[in-house]
């Protein structure tokens, strides 16, 4: 039997639609994964997770702090393959809207930048690390995502 690949599940800025759409499909899929992955770091599945040795990371949401860098980097650095999950990982949009507000609207939410330590501009995952694969849409497209999940276990 093969090594059952170490799998994360990660979500930054976003309306975690994705996520759903994931815990949908291991309802479908679980009986064909359970042989093949094992979820190690998943918030939404499980309170005890580890944040090493990961064969993929699945990410979803935008970057919007100088914190979540830093905990994409780690990520990043903790996994052989990374995939941008969802519309806000993939382009940035559209939890990057406040990166085209003119000077007063982006006036007028300095200060919830400046409370909540985010950054000047939101950003997708590819501006800040290296992205294997990306599975686009708002909610992401599950078909896209089972093709790329199903192309990650054949080369597994």
């Amino acid at each position: 039997m093969k090594k059952k690949l170490r799998v994360g599940w990660f979500s930054f800025s976003c309306c975690e639609d994705s996520t759903i759409i994931f815990t949908e499909l291991l309802n479908a899929n679980w009986h064909e994964w359970k042989e093949r992955i094992e979820f190690v770091h998943a918030l939404v599945i499980k309170k005890k997770n580890e944040l090493k040795n990961l064969d993929i990371a699945f990410v979803e949401g935008a970057i919007t702090s100088a914190g979540q860098e830093d905990k994409l980097r780690q990520i990043r650095l903790n996994s052989k393959k990374l995939v941008a999950i969802g519309s806000c990982a993939c382009t940035g949009m559209p939890s990057a809207q406040r990166n085209y507000f003119d000077e007063d609207k982006k006036n007028e939410i300095n200060n919830l930048l400046i409370r909540f330590k985010y950054a000047p501009l939101v950003k997708r995952l590819k501006d800040i690390v290296a992205v294997d694969a990306e599975v686009n849409g708002c909610p992401m497209v599950e078909q896209v995502f089972l093709k790329v999940m199903n192309d990650l276990l054949s080369h597994a």
